[in-house]
């Protein structure tokens, strides 16, 4: 095969292929059970494949509208404004999107300019930074510290500067699986008050909040949400992340930018899907339900492991369970997943792929999105060390 006659200055030269690929291709290698990569290992209802099915074979396979499908998108301002009290308009304020990645690179994307600031918090979700490189901006990190993982408010505002355009949150938290309050929700507002300052709020696992708390949106606070890019995510809510379908909630002159670049990168959402999707929605305790379904499973994890070495962190959101392994081993947090996975047969994540400079704290991160019967068999293995 012919060789590029020059070499290709790379636009992320610090980009390699993510943790959560590599530790899959990992567990496959070595039949490991697989608890690193977030996705589940169970189906979605049989009656969501029914309806995909039905508007394909009903002829919805052109084209869906560059927004999203009418349907879907009344959907989700019927859910939002049920839940959160913010009344979406369906025609110019909210945009159905190839999953939550896609929307997240698009509003970056349609806002950042080369020179301008975004604060992130690590340990940060691996799409966000390169995201903001591509747009030429300048990332700005905050350390959300162990145990707790708690944002510094006061370290915040004393890196707002007049270049900050952009501050991107995740809550629920991944990796850590901690949850923002309505408290976190207010001292972000009260920082970006009389600013341009625009938030990106990832909210995928708005719908997986433990112990009967309850989810802080920022479509939920009216300050935030005049200024936010709210992002969610079918595949996390019903078990389909396959799939690739997720929205983005914004006010109609930030959405108007974000469906200048959208039109282009992406365009269109499959159309069969999106109308399953909003027949789906139709029973909202498909996702009102969705906490209790996997606090259980978490419960059934974190019971599993009692008397194990590992030291559990507080899960009180997401799908994720953090975990410090200090007891066990001596080894980096990269060395000792690679040793789960390929000498116990249980794949993880280590936390410090979060982090810019690598800082490794020995913790991991598992995944119990799986049947119980997957982390019977990993909490066994994982009980032996």
């Amino acid at each position: 095969m012919p060789s590029f006659p020059a070499p290709i200055e790379s636009r992320l030269p610090n980009v390699g292929t993510t943790i959560f690929t590599v530790m899959s291709r990992l567990a496959q290698e070595c039949g490991a059970i697989n608890l690193s990569q977030g996705f589940p290992d169970f189906n979605a209802e049989e009656l969501l494949f029914e309806r995909v099915a039905h508007w394909m074979r009903a002829g919805h396979n052109q084209y869906a509208p560059m927004a999203g499908c009418l349907p879907l998108r009344a959907a989700i301002a019927a859910k939002v404004e049920a839940l959160y009290g913010t009344a979406y308009d369906v025609e110019h304020e909210i945009t159905v999107t190839a999953g939550a990645t896609q929307a997240l690179f698009t509003a970056v994307t349609a806002c950042v300019r080369p020179g301008d600031e975004v604060i992130v918090f690590e340990p940060v979700y691996d799409s966000y930074v390169p995201a903001i490189e591509l747009a030429g901006g300048k990332v700005v990190r905050m350390r959300l510290a162990a145990p707790d993982y708690r944002p510094d408010w006061d370290a915040v505002a004393a890196a707002i500067g007049p270049r900050t355009r952009m501050i991107m949150i995740n809550t629920p938290h991944n990796p850590t699986a901690t949850v923002w309050t309505r408290d976190d929700l207010d001292r972000l507002a009260a920082l970006t008050r009389g600013t341009g300052i625009v938030v990106v709020a990832d909210e995928v696992y708005e719908h997986i909040v433990f112990d009967g708390a309850t989810h802080a949106s920022c479509a939920a606070h009216p300050e935030l949400a005049a200024r936010s890019f709210v992002v969610s995510s079918f595949g996390k809510t019903y078990h389909i992340t396959g799939w690739k379908v997720g929205y983005i909630l914004a006010p109609r002159e930030l959405m108007a930018e974000f469906r200048k670049v959208h039109q282009f990168n992406v365009f269109t959402v499959n159309t069969p899907v999106q109308l399953a999707l909003a027949d789906y929605m139709a029973d909202a305790s498909r996702h009102l339900g969705l906490a209790a379904f996997y606090q259980g499973k978490r419960d059934f994890f974190r019971a599993a492991l009692a008397g194990s070495r590992f030291e559990l962190l507080p899960a009180r959101g997401t799908y994720f369970q953090l975990a410090r392994y200090e007891a066990i081993s001596a080894l980096g947090d990269a060395a000792f997943c690679e040793h789960l996975t390929r000498n116990v047969g249980v794949a993880a994540i280590p936390v410090s792929a979060f982090f810019a400079d690598g800082r490794d704290e020995r913790v991991i991160r598992f995944c119990f999105a799986k049947n119980e019967a997957t982390l019977a068999a990993a909490c066994e293995r994982l009980r032996a060390l």
